[in-house]
């Protein structure tokens, strides 16, 4: 590939700042930097003026199209091409955008994802343009960043609850900065989602239809060699990954997306890229950007991105860590802790406010990561377990222990590192390890999420951690305004504070069963191990109450996406289980039946030629294989079965308890007699290419 000047690329393709100040008016700009800057109403007649500019700088960069770009509940982006051109009365066409074009889509809602807010039959929908996320232009097409909702005004995507959950942190956090005499604009979550991802050879990958259908592997045996050598962490990225990382930069770059990191991750096939941080919706549309794009560059190398959760049993996973932090728009982080945390109230106040948010709505966090393919994944070794908890370090924890009985902190000084070389540099050790048991770990000047699929959209764990944290704000400065004391009442509001939450603490290994434990049994918090489990808890009383006062969701949108994310958990099963019925009887069942024959006739030959042939292996893995095949076909029947039953359920969240209970053990089941039988059967008459091809194929 041709080397790029980046400077040159980046963003070239993006309607950004640089390119809004160079084309609109003075006027124009200013008003539109302020809709942007301070959630000010949009002037028509400033949108007509950008329509016109966006359209010439469109024209100028080849598209030829444009559309309005938006994130339904499908979890996937959605877009409607439409062209410039129009008619002119000599015959041909001129090119045309204006200013309602660019403010106002009209796209088929009826068959996206509603949850019962609109009937199929009203088709009726919205796009509205959002300002806040720059406008770019991808295969020829100009994408506006939008809104998505039905004729009634329900949002119908996730970009709208998102948008309104950071106005309720910024209302909020503006209040509590207010008390501490600061006056600021606007207060802006900002997101660093690093994204992992495996990479497999595209032959290989069509030739497995449980890939095709579903993403995962629903059947395989381990090959000799997976993961334990830790060989592949970090290791050298081999030319053809190396290839797609440097072609993916490129494109990611001239959309204005910020890939800094790039390597190899823990499993065989794996790797990681992370951006430098970005405003929540901004980084949200990059992120969805970014895996549309991992998946086309990818095809375009021969390899087949994959972004579930759980590609292959055996060895880790893929999640995205959510790297969440609040600044003021004049570039201050909230959640600095400074060179002596303990004495920035300001920042213990966020801090805190971020704890009693975690504690008080653990099981919201916790439903904003819970899809089927993630429920694979939570509380294996890659990954976090299902209990929520809060890692601060032990000099953050010192702190709050001070703090809470009322003692002097004694903190102690920067240690140097000595690592017994005279040539090596010595610098200064962090004051605190990093927990990559935790959750929701505190790294610095931010929090780390680290319970998201890899598949997921980041704004709906975002959605929820801004509205939580918006309400721990809301009560504190409820508490503190108002105030005569006001540094007394702080102290006793940030006491009270690490008292009543504290159970949310914990700096220790996760993954231990004592954690388990204590954790449900001694500090009372909850352990929603799979979708089933957590989703219901969207419509908690307490719950509801806070995400409507915040006006996030109405309570028609909440019961919606409670029902959407159920029934996506139990078409994504259904569909899962058919194809491995589809697999097991068209492939499996044939095959270890052709194997069986080829023994059976080879042992019959051999044992004609003489009595004394013992043929002790055809004879055993014949035996052995006849009895897999009774129990693999005994565990089909057993999986059509639950499948036809789920049909008999009127009501969402008992068939997603019967997906819980019943289908997904028969998969389990059927799986092991089938892994089993591959380790029997000669690899020429399996079906379909083995976890060692699949995962080395591409080295």
């Amino acid at each position: 590939m041709e080397k790029q000047n980046v400077p040159e690329i980046f963003g070239s393709m993006v309607f950004d700042d640089r390119v809004m100040k160079s084309r609109l008016s003075a006027k124009v700009y200013k008003s539109l930097r302020k809709t942007i800057d301070e959630n000010a109403d949009l002037d028509e007649e400033v949108a007509e003026a950008v329509a016109e500019q966006m359209r010439d700088w469109a024209l100028e960069k080849g598209a030829t199209h444009y559309t309005h770009w938006f994130q339904p509940l499908t979890g996937i982006t959605a877009e409607k091409h439409d062209s410039f051109i129009t008619p002119s009365p000599d015959g041909g066409v001129i090119m045309e955008f204006s200013g309602k074009e660019l403010i106002k889509g009209e796209p088929d809602a009826s068959s996206f994802p509603s949850g019962g807010l609109r009937a199929t039959f009203e088709a009726r929908g919205y796009t509205a343009w959002d300002p806040t996320s720059y406008a770019f232009i991808k295969d020829h097409t100009l994408c506006i960043p939008t809104a998505f909702c039905s004729y009634g005004g329900d949002a119908l995507d996730k970009k709208t609850p998102l948008l309104r959950s950071m106005q309720a942190l910024n209302r909020q956090a503006k209040r509590i900065l207010k008390l501490f005499g600061k006056d600021v604009k606007n207060v802006r979550t900002s997101v660093g989602p690093e994204q992992e991802y495996f990479l497999i050879d595209k032959e290989m990958f069509e030739k497995r239809p449980d890939l095709v259908y579903t993403g995962r592997t629903l059947f395989g045996a381990m090959p000799p060699k997976g993961q334990e050598l830790d060989d592949h962490y970090f290791g050298v990225i081999k030319p053809r990954v190396s290839a797609f990382m440097e072609d993916l930069n490129s494109e990611l770059w001239k959309l204005g997306i910020l890939a800094k990191t790039e390597h190899n991750e823990v499993a065989p096939a794996q790797h990681e890229l992370a951006p430098i941080f970005s405003t929540t919706n901004v980084a949200t549309d990059n992120n969805q950007l970014t895996m549309e794009i991992m998946q086309k560059v990818a095809r375009k190398h021969g390899l087949v991105c994959l972004l579930h959760e759980k590609p292959f049993a055996g060895v880790n996973g893929s999640g995205k860590h959510n790297n969440w932090s609040m600044a003021t728009d004049e570039g201050s982080n909230l959640l600095s802790p400074g060179e002596t945390p303990y004495e920035n109230a300001q920042f213990l106040l966020f801090l805190c406010a971020v704890i009693k948010a975690v504690d008080e709505y653990q099981d919201l966090l916790r439903l904003s990561v819970a899809t089927a393919g993630n429920d694979h994944r939570l509380g294996a070794n890659e990954a976090p377990p299902a209990i929520i908890s809060v890692f601060l370090g032990d000099e953050l924890s010192a702190i709050l222990d001070a703090i809470k009985n009322d003692a002097p902190y004694e903190g102690k000084e920067k240690e140097v590192m000595k690592l017994g070389v005279h040539a090596l540099p010595k610098f200064s050790k962090d004051t605190t390890d990093r927990n990559r048991t935790s959750p929701f770990a505190f790294t610095g000047n931010k929090f780390e999420f680290r319970s998201l699929g890899s598949a997921n959209s980041i704004a709906c764990c975002n959605i929820m951690l801004n509205a939580s944290v918006a309400e721990s704000l809301r009560q504190f400065a409820d508490s503190l305004e108002g105030s005569k004391d006001f540094e007394s009442d702080l102290h006793e509001l940030i006491k009270k504070t690490i008292k009543e939450h504290e159970r949310i603490l914990f700096n220790g290994n996760g993954y231990t069963d004592d954690w388990v434990k204590e954790a449900t049994e001694v500090r009372g918090l909850s352990n929603l191990k799979t979708t089933a489990d957590a989703m219901p808890h969207l419509l908690d009383e307490k719950n509801k109450e806070m995400l409507m006062r915040h006006k996030v969701f109405t309570e028609a949108e909440l019961t919606s996406r409670c029902e959407i994310m159920l029934e996506n958990y139990c078409k994504t099963v259904n569909i899962e289980g058919h194809t491995m019925v589809d697999m097991v009887r068209k492939n499996y069942l044939p095959a270890i039946e052709g194997y069986m024959y080829s023994l059976a006739r080879t042992t019959s030959l051999m044992k004609s030629v003489s009595d004394n042939v013992k043929c002790v292996y055809e004879v055993t893995t014949l035996e052995k294989l006849s009895q897999l095949t009774d129990s693999i076909m005994e565990s089909v029947v057993t999986l059509e079965k639950a499948l036809a039953d789920l049909n008999g359920y009127e009501d969402i969240t008992e068939t997603s308890v019967a997906v819980r209970d019943k289908v997904l053990p028969a998969m389990e089941t059927l799986r092991k007699y089938v892994d089993e039988a591959e380790m029997l059967v000669g690899e020429k008459c399996w079906p379909f290419p083995g976890y060692g091809k699949l995962l080395f194929s591409v080295y």
